[in-house]
């Protein structure tokens, strides 16, 4: 970021008066609610520092960091006593007060824009570290930045800023936003997208070399013929033969090669039945494997074109959740393979990727979850875990999103049926009725 453009900001920055919230939308972004209409986004990447306004601020996971549960607690509903730039320097400060019980108490948010630097520091009244986006030790920098010690400024740069000025600052951070997130969208893509086509290739390898199910049925029907053809011909067969040589049942000369170890002819027949059942149960195997791989792969086919047809590098990362701060996880348990997990604003959305695991979900979902699926056609099934808390509107829109993404690739407007697990009633397999629902419209672009 630009000396110049950081004091413009920080200028027009002087008129906003309170702190609505403040929070961290991904590792390195942090987000200011100054109030409903003017939501700033601050993104402390070392590479390239920026600030931007974006037209909505989506948390795609909730931070519970020292750091963050102090930026919260020091800035939500507070005063603002100054915004300003501090030491002339690349480093934006906001000096704001929540009034308590007993007295005012003083926070500073320093920002600092400076590469090397770069930086999001919560400092106390008397400029001690309270806590920081980056601890830096001694050892790593010769300015350290430690909770508890004092800060000092970085070292000014040798350098005479030019002027660059800005038209419009509100105008200028949008753009900054479109820019920043065409890149990061086009970065995304490609680099998800060839995730996805990999684990899909492996797929397709696995799939391609399964054996012939006809062939083993076929087999089957072989082995289980010749068992009967031999129990047949009884009393012709003499002990320890290696070779048959019969008439079928339809009179033609057949000639057999018997399994090592069969001394009569009972053993022989035994010996094919034997064949014919093991054939057979691998066929129903190699179908059920094969059918799975399928739906692996059209998940993952789903999955991509989702992908592809993103418009926010935000709506891809939710497609990728990390473990959400301060859950723990079960001891032994384990993601269910055909179930897919995503986190929309701290809570959980599981959507089924395939038939097994859409009843999986249906099974092992409380009465108080919320259900959704495409209204009158086949889709995915998505449970939304609940704590019987209320939902908010964004959070049930993205969970139908992820329903209609990962049911149909065509574009078009869908409607997404939603209710309480427990007015869901499973007939058959992943068949449900249900009752007492409301319905969402989603446009698939």
């Amino acid at each position: 970021m630009k000396h110049s453009h950081l004091s413009q900001i920080i200028e027009f920055m002087q008129q906003f008066k309170q702190i609505e919230r403040a929070y961290r939308l991904n590792d390195t972004q942090i987000c200011i609610e100054f109030d409903r209409d003017h939501i700033w986004t601050f993104d402390m990447r070392r590479s390239d520092a920026t600030i931007f306004i974006a037209p909505r601020s989506e948390r795609t996971k909730v931070y519970q960091a020292p750091f963050d549960v102090l930026l919260s607690k020091r800035l939500n509903r507070s005063s603002i006593q100054s915004i300003t730039m501090h030491n002339n320097d690349k480093i934006l400060r906001i000096v704001a007060t929540q009034s308590g019980s007993y007295k005012s108490e003083k926070s500073i948010l320093q920002l600092e824009f400076t590469g090397k630097y770069t930086n999001a520091i919560l400092l106390d009244s008397d400029e001690g570290v309270l806590e920081a986006l980056r601890h830096i030790d001694d050892n790593v920098s010769v300015r350290s930045v430690r909770v508890g010690q004092l800060l000092t400024n970085p070292p000014l740069p040798t350098f005479t800023p030019v002027f660059y000025p800005i038209d419009d600052v509100e105008a200028f951070l949008r753009l900054t936003y479109e820019e920043y997130a065409t890149s990061q969208l086009d970065k995304l893509k490609k680099e998800k997208c060839a995730l996805i086509f990999k684990r899909t290739e492996q797929l397709q390898k696995h799939l391609d070399a399964l054996s012939d199910e006809q062939e083993l049925l076929a087999d089957s029907g072989y082995s289980q013929h010749i068992g009967h053809l031999i129990l047949a011909n009884l009393h012709t067969i003499k002990g320890y033969e290696t070779t048959l040589t019969l008439n079928d049942f339809d009179g033609k000369s057949l000639e057999i090669a018997i399994p090592s170890g069969c001394h009569d002819g009972a053993r022989m027949a035994e010996s094919f039945f034997k064949r014919s059942k093991k054939a057979k149960q691998k066929a129903l195997g190699l179908f059920k494997e094969r059918e799975n791989l399928q739906e692996k792969i059209r998940h993952l086919e789903l999955f991509a074109h989702t992908i592809r047809e993103a418009q926010t590098p935000e709506e891809i990362t939710r497609l990728f959740p990390t473990k959400i701060a301060g859950t723990k996880a079960k001891p032994h348990t384990k993601t269910s393979d055909g179930i897919a997990e995503f986190w929309i604003e701290g809570v959980k959305v599981s959507l089924g990727k395939s038939e097994r695991g859409n009843i999986e979900l249906l099974r092992n979902s409380r009465a108080r979850d919320i259900w959704l699926h495409l209204k009158d056609r086949p889709s995915a099934h998505v449970i939304i875990t609940t704590d019987k808390q209320q939902l908010s509107k964004n959070i049930l829109e993205a969970a139908a999103k992820l329903c209609v993404d990962f049911s149909v690739f065509e574009k078009g407007s869908y409607l997404v049926d939603y209710t309480p697990r427990r007015e869901v009633r499973v007939q058959e397999g992943a068949n449900v009725l249900y009752n007492n629902y409301n319905t969402l419209v989603i446009e698939k672009k």
